[in-house]
């Protein structure tokens, strides 16, 4: 049975029709992951057994006749959710030996409600802070079109696990474009929806005004399913909307006739390598065909969003981080002389130099003297950046350019250079800063290496993207090819 590259519906289908069992195709990608994940470096905790009573209680429910479309199948979670029983580290050392004492919602959802069986946690930057997967404690993730590329960030390990087949997909999150960016790097489809469409509860903090969860996988019909299953209204968040979800599945298979698509011509400004802007134009050729209008439009805001969001999101995470004190939960130095000296060492010894980075930053525009001129100035840039996306939905419906401005680079090549990093989500924070929902899809390749497509959307139009997307991937097949070794 070879099924690790066969489509959700697909797998759904055939564990329904009792092709095969969900502890049969568990197996096989716990199979897959002991083979191929030491290459990667994907996974922070498998949870073999844990994943295999899953399995046999998804069986029982499809037994019954009971379960729905994802009962039973396979789903790798970010190690940024809590899981009741399993260590939840957020990539830290920090939090190496916590152990979450309950479920973040969407796990429950996932998991006890639809049915899926979770593999296991999956590598990310550090609290999520970091455009490449370096900054883990737990080491590098590596990118399965290339071991010596990085994957992208902070999801790195959720995109590395669902394009080698060591899941069918990924939950992940995007505070600046760490779903969409590593998405575009290895050939997937990763979706951040708008903002207050899934519950952040029991996602752990980095910045609470830009944090959201979405998902990772193959195609944006799979996407589809698992965001699905993932949206709603959730009282224990108190930035959870209370809206109903459209049914994304079945808004698949709509035409795209007259479908408004606006090109940001800051996008294609200068920065921009030149095969990415050809493979990303020759998707727009594809979906002109389709009946797209293609129109070009103005962000004229968008070259700001990089220093913006490096106001805001160090602002945020600094009060976030500043929890983890050695006190309650988390590593704890040892022998400290006092208190003082318990918060320092504590602090200095679990926290990686990004994180620390980015908390002296997010200290530093908090300050008094400094909120004004810095965090203030911020706060009234992000909402120019809303108002080119409200102006601009005014006359599109989607807004399309590119999610990087190149390839994924080598593993080290950016690390001494925290700015060249940065830059890397250039054309993604901007839909965060608004709260917008925002896809990335593969559309080529340069040199063997995935070029990513990014469109955006209008609040709550999470379906009109994945059918647009979808009708893409019904046109080309680029989602479809896999990684040498990896097939």
């Amino acid at each position: 049975m070879s099924t690790h590259r066969q489509s959700i519906k697909a797998l759904g289908e055939g564990l329904r029709a009792r092709k095969f069992s969900s502890r049969e195709l568990t197996q096989q990608y716990l199979q897959r992951i002991e083979a191929l994940d030491p290459q990667l470096n994907s996974y922070i905790s498998v949870t073999a057994e844990q994943a295999l009573a899953q399995a046999d209680a998804a069986d029982a429910r499809l037994a019954r006749g009971e379960g729905g479309p994802l009962t039973g199948i396979p789903l790798a979670q970010k190690d940024i959710f809590c899981t009741q029983g399993v260590k939840t580290s957020c990539g830290s050392k920090m939090l190496d030996n916590f152990v979450a004492p309950y479920d973040a919602t969407i796990v429950g959802k996932l998991h006890a409600d639809a049915g899926m069986v979770m593999l296991g946690k999956c590598n990310m930057d550090e609290f999520a802070m970091g455009s490449s997967n370096e900054t883990s404690w737990y080491g590098p993730v590596k990118n399965p079109w290339d071991t010596t590329r990085v994957p992208g960030g902070s999801s790195g390990g959720s995109v590395a696990a669902v394009a080698a087949g060591l899941a069918p997909a990924a939950t992940a999150t995007d505070t600046g474009g760490s779903i969409r960016q590593p998405a575009a790097l290895t050939n997937l489809t990763g979706i951040k929806p708008t903002y207050g469409r899934v519950s952040r509860y029991g996602m752990i903090a980095f910045a609470s005004s830009l944090d959201q969860a979405g998902v990772v996988a193959r195609s944006a019909e799979d996407a589809a399913y698992v965001l699905q299953a993932m949206s709603g209204f959730d009282p224990l968040d108190s930035t959870s909307i209370d809206r109903p979800v459209d049914d994304l599945v079945a808004g698949l298979g709509q035409s795209i006739k007259g479908l408004r698509i606006g090109l940001p011509r800051e996008y294609f400004a200068e920065g921009l390598a030149d095969a990415v802007r050809s493979r990303v134009m020759d998707a727009v050729k594809v979906l002109e065909a389709q009946g797209a209008v293609i129109s070009e439009i103005s962000l004229p805001n968008s070259p700001l969003s990089v220093p913006t969001y490096y106001v805001v999101a160090p602002a945020e995470a600094s009060s976030n981080l500043a929890r983890y004190d050695g006190v309650r939960y988390g590593h704890r130095a040892a022998d400290a002389k006092n208190l003082e000296d318990l918060y320092k060492r504590s602090r200095a010894e679990g926290f990686g130099p990004e994180v620390q980075r980015r908390i002296m930053v997010g200290t530093y525009v908090l300050s008094h003297g400094y909120y004004d001129a810095y965090y203030l100035k911020a706060q009234k840039v992000r909402k120019l950046i809303y108002d080119d996306f409200r102006r601009a939905f005014e006359s599109v419906d989607l807004v399309l350019g590119p999610t990087t401005t190149d390839v994924a680079f080598a593993l080290g090549a950016k690390t001494d250079d925290p700015v060249s990093m940065y830059l890397n989500d250039i054309y993604t924070i901007a839909a965060n800063l608004a709260g917008i929902p925002a896809l990335s899809l593969s559309c080529g390749f340069v040199d063997g290496l995935p070029v990513g497509l990014q469109l955006m959307g209008n609040y709550f139009d999470e379906a009109r993207l994945l059918n647009a997307a979808h009708q893409y991937q019904q046109a080309t097949d680029w989602h479809m090819q896999a990684p040498k070794g990896f097939e």
